[in-house]
């Protein structure tokens, strides 16, 4: 049995025009979500073996702001390109690739793959992830290699505004 949360990138900033999509930081809000979202894991123990993130800057910072917050250290992240910009079939054979020994994984990307590859693999369909969602699964399978359509079953959802009345 392996654990998959998948973790969309914390509310990004659209203050620097100037900015490519990748470089775009985090907003005040996205700072804010990420260490809460970081200590709703925590409450949860989901301790991932591994973090993997897409490397545009807002999606790498809100790993970072993860792992801080769950005190897992900074080498047990990993970024893969193949995770920006691509489709829910590219990031099923990166996850497919994955060494054995991760039982857990937290992977922290984009939408709309992330929304789709949660309804690809789980029991359970979502409309949206909203940023900093967090929606996780235990998986009927005994290798990453065989992460397979529908088998995921739906553990928990949660996101920022469950917790917070004001929208800022």
């Amino acid at each position: 049995m392996k654990a998959l949360c998948l973790l969309r990138h914390a509310k990004s900033s659209w203050k620097y025009p100037e900015l490519q999509d990748f470089e775009r930081p985090l907003s005040r809000r996205g700072n804010r979500d990420a260490p809460l979202m970081g200590s709703i894991l925590n409450k949860r123990k989901f301790y991932p073996d591994l973090i993997l993130s897409s490397p545009a800057t807002r999606a790498a910072v809100t790993a970072r702001i993860i792992a801080e917050m769950l005190r897992q250290p900074e080498d047990k992240i990993s970024f893969s390109n193949l995770l920006y910009a691509t489709t829910p079939e590219t990031i099923i054979n990166v996850i497919q690739s994955i060494e054995n020994r991760v039982e857990k994984l937290l992977l922290v990307g984009h939408n709309p793959e992330l929304t789709s590859l949660a309804n690809i693999l789980a029991d359970h369909t979502i409309s949206n992830i909203p940023t900093c969602g967090i929606y996780c699964m235990e998986l009927e399978i005994s290798s990453w290699s065989k992460l397979s359509e529908k088998c995921g079953r739906f553990i928990f959802f949660e996101h920022p505004k469950k917790f917070y009345s004001d929208p800022e």
